[in-house]
């Protein structure tokens, strides 16, 4: 009879030691945040974008290259009608945001413009491997820089703290242009304003729609693909492009240009990935 008790006590020990366990296991899954997919994703971006030698040896090699084409147009075109011009995106093509990035990942926060600010406004962003040389290079020969960006108003004094800290030419009102239009991020308006007055020489972006509205236009992923081999011929030459595998239009396109919950973001990169 002893032993039928002792016996039975243990096993209620255990089955509540169990339950116990359970619960805390339970807790504690319902408590811990959820982690949004889409630092998951980034993360491997973010990290190749600040510590890989391959990024920086791409970037050194775009501004060669551009040296390269404006070399041989101050040599091939001796008289012209309108002053030279360079035309540069900001992020990601002459400044490094992987750092807002980072903070992203490590905070489990997506993108969103209260924070994009304060980054913005803090003047922090680094040069991009190349582009500070490239630009002084060309400011030298008489080639007006002209810094197209998406960036706003709120942020363009920001912007042009930075780039004056880093120590690229030519920056101002005149030649610093952000987005006014929070309807319409178009480039070209801005694109075709430098062209009625100077012959732009290159063109230089991380994003497709950094060049033309060909490619602003073409919103879906094979579109953009069709797009890029269309014009294939202006790459290396008219049009020089820096990596940036963190974000852009080309994410945008895989997601229908529609506003998603990241759950679904996950689901139609998956839908996307091609294997064998």
């Amino acid at each position: 009879m002893r032993f039928f008790v002792m016996h039975s006590h243990r096993k209620l020990s255990v089955l509540a030691l169990a339950l116990t366990l359970l619960l805390y296991s339970l807790n504690a899954i319902a408590q811990s945040p959820t982690e949004p997919a889409q630092n998951t994703y980034i993360e491997g971006a973010v990290l190749w974008q600040q510590l890989s030698g391959e990024r920086r040896a791409l970037s050194y090699q775009a501004f060669a290259l551009a040296r390269m084409m404006l070399d041989r147009d101050l040599r091939m075109n001796r008289r012209l009608r309108k002053p030279r011009a360079v035309i540069v995106d900001l992020d990601e093509t002459i400044l490094d945001n992987s750092l807002n990035e980072g903070m992203q990942v490590r905070n489990h926060v997506n993108f969103n413009q209260k924070d994009w600010t304060a980054w913005v406004n803090r003047a922090d962003a680094t040069a991009v491997p190349g582009s500070v040389e490239f630009l002084n290079y060309a400011a030298a020969r008489d080639v007006t820089v002209f810094y197209i960006t998406n960036r706003n108003n709120i942020q363009k004094q920001g912007t042009a703290a930075n780039l004056k800290k880093l120590g690229f030419p030519n920056i101002n009102d005149q030649t610093l242009l952000v987005q006014t239009d929070p309807k319409n991020s178009s480039k070209e308006p801005r694109r075709q304003s430098v062209g009625a007055k100077y012959r732009i020489v290159l063109l230089m972006g991380d994003d497709l729609n950094d060049f033309s509205d060909v490619f602003e236009n073409s919103k879906t992923v094979d579109s953009r693909v069709a797009a890029a081999d269309r014009y294939k011929d202006q790459f290396g030459k008219r049009f020089i492009m820096l990596p940036n595998p963190m974000y852009g239009n080309w994410e945008s396109a895989i997601y229908g240009n529609s506003r998603l919950s990241e759950e679904e973001k996950a689901a139609k990169r998956k839908n996307q990935l091609k294997s064998y």
